[in-house]
Formats: C-alpha cells, structure tokens, sequence
C-alpha cells in the first residue's frame, strides 16, 4: 500500500479511535447499492457479492467488521449485512458494537425490549452524533429481537489509563471494573506497536480537554503527536480493543452456538491488530473474519492486492459520500 494513503488513512481512523468523537454524518442513502462498492476475498483473489460473506459464516463465530466511521456507503453495507446474516441465521446472530459503552447495555437492553421510547434511549445510552447512520441496524434488530452486546470500554476509563497507566484503574470499585476488560490487559507490542507509534507520530492529535465541550466537539486545535507519551496512548487504545474482544468472547462463553457480527473502525481490525489480537487471548478456539472497508477516490480502478494484509475481505466505496472532518 502506498504510504503516504496509509499515513492518511490511518490519521483519519486514529482521530476517532482516540478521542471516542464520532462524525457529524448524513442518515444513510437509500439509493446505495452494488454500484457504490465492490467487495474483494484475499482467500479467493477476487470480487465477489456479499452472499458470498454470508455463507462462509457459516464456518466462523465472528465478523470483525472494520469501517470508517465517516463512511455512509460502509454504513449502508453494515445495515445490509445485518439483514441478511439475520435471514441466513436468524437469532442465533448477535451484534456487537464499538458505538455502545458497556455501562449503557441496561440502556440498550431497556429500549430492545420497549420499555423506554427512543428519545429517552438516545439521550442515556450517550449515542454517537451520527445515530442515524447506525440507527438502520438497531431497529432491525428491535424488530426481530436480536441480542446487541454494548461492547466498548467508557471513554473515561480509556483517558484514566492514558493518563496514569492502567494500574490505576485496579483503584475503581467492582461495578465501574465490571465496565471494561480484566485487568492487567494486553498492551500493543510488535508491529502493532510500530504501526500505532508510526501514526503518532506523523499526525497531528486533537487537544482534547475533559469537559463535556471539550469531548463532543470536533473543532479542536492542534498539537505534534510527540507531546502525548506513547506508552499512555498505547494503554488508552488497548483498553478499547481489549474491552471490545472481552465483550464478544463473554457473549459467546454464555451463548453456546450463537454468531457476533461486531463493527468498530478499521485501525481496531486491520491486519489482525488490536481487536483479534485480544479475541485470540480470550478465547483461541474462536474463529473470526475480519472484513476492513473504505473509501478510495480511484474507485472502481483500485489495485485490491494492495491491500490483502487488511483482512480476509477488503471492501473498497465509493468516494464523495463523507463529510468533511475540518468543517
């Protein structure tokens, strides 16, 4: 892959994996379809529809699904995807999300089952900016009573372990520990490491402060990455992998024989890091899928074996249907 679309698309994703600040995006286009995409299988070496992902489910636990948060076409494939896997496997499907903190699961859990309305949902379980894009997804599976696991570490948990390592997160109480992954957690090493520091420190960061301003909005100033220490980044960013994989190895070790389709932005999936890294920890017996998606401006004239480290199924959208992150 070319490195300076690496540098770039890994800025894009880091800026969302690290501030936990999603986009401000249009609901999704109901006029999306197979003209927008195309979906390539590394295995296979070449494109294919995405019944062919359903049915080679049929032998894995897991699809780590990787998107880019601002990507309205990956948005649309995600709702999809749901859809169809659902037709295929019914409710044995769980869906599991980035989106959702664990300590909102009794939030989820209260609006699947139609106890609170949608407006009193959305304000407790903190959804993101851009709902409606995820929105499809939710009520579907409202609809047809499919389990969704909350599966990410709270933010602050996250800032706590990027500010003072993740010792100091063996201080909260049993219920705020219950919120993300056991302790100690497995920390980026190796190329992922590399890869996490080589973005560091060819990005600008976000300044972001601790109050709620400071979090919900995506007009920050900018600072070198090299300020930040990156041993605290690499503990703030682990705790989200680790959590996310505890959440989908905790939902299976309770549902025998059930599917978890999770959706997290690419740099928790890419090249295996981060989110299947720790799945591989919890559970080695899992069998996963990791699908990476994004934009490219060359589309539909892309090389896609530049990109066959990814994952198992690289999908490449169209361009032009994003908002512009500076604005």
């Amino acid at each position: 892959m070319n490195n300076r679309r690496l540098s770039f698309l890994l800025m894009i994703c880091l800026i969302f994996v690290l501030t936990a600040v999603p986009s401000l995006l249009p609901a999704q286009d109901k006029s999306f379809g197979e003209k927008n995409y195309r979906i390539y299988s590394v295995k296979q070496a070449k494109i294919i529809n995405i019944q062919a992902i359903i049915d080679d489910f049929k032998d894995y636990d897991v699809i780590l699904f990787g998107e880019e948060h601002n990507d309205a076409v990956a948005h649309y494939l995600e709702a999809l995807l749901v859809e169809k896997l659902y037709d295929k496997y019914g409710n044995s499907l769980a869906l599991s999300l980035e989106m959702f903190d664990r300590d909102v699961q009794v939030v989820l859990d209260e609006y699947l089952s139609d106890c609170i309305t949608e407006r009193y949902f959305t304000k407790d379980a903190r959804v993101w900016n851009n709902y409606e894009d995820y929105r499809p997804m939710i009520e579907f599976a409202k609809e047809k009573k499919i389990n969704i696991i909350a599966a990410n570490a709270p933010f602050r948990y996250a800032n706590m372990a990027r500010r003072k390592g993740q010792e100091t997160l063996s201080s909260l109480t049993e219920t705020a520990k219950s919120f993300f992954a056991p302790l100690p957690y497995d920390t980026a090493t190796g190329a992922h490491y590399e890869k996490l520091m080589k973005v560091m420190n060819t990005m600008p960061m976000p300044v972001i402060d601790d109050t709620a301003a400071g979090i919900n909005t995506l007009k920050m100033p900018l600072m070198p990455a090299q300020s930040m220490p990156s041993l605290n980044i690499n503990q703030g960013q682990s705790l989200w992998n680790a959590t996310m994989a505890f959440s989908i190895h905790a939902y299976l070790s309770e549902h025998r024989n059930s599917k978890v389709l999770h959706i997290n932005g690419k740099f928790h999936s890419d090249e295996y890091f981060g989110v299947p890294q720790q799945l591989r920890k919890y559970n080695p017996q899992i069998r996963y899928l990791v699908i990476s998606a994004f934009p490219d401006s060359i589309y539909p004239k892309m090389d896609f074996t530049e990109y066959k480290n990814l994952g198992d199924y690289i999908i490449i959208t169209a361009s032009g249907y994003s908002v512009d992150l500076e604005k």
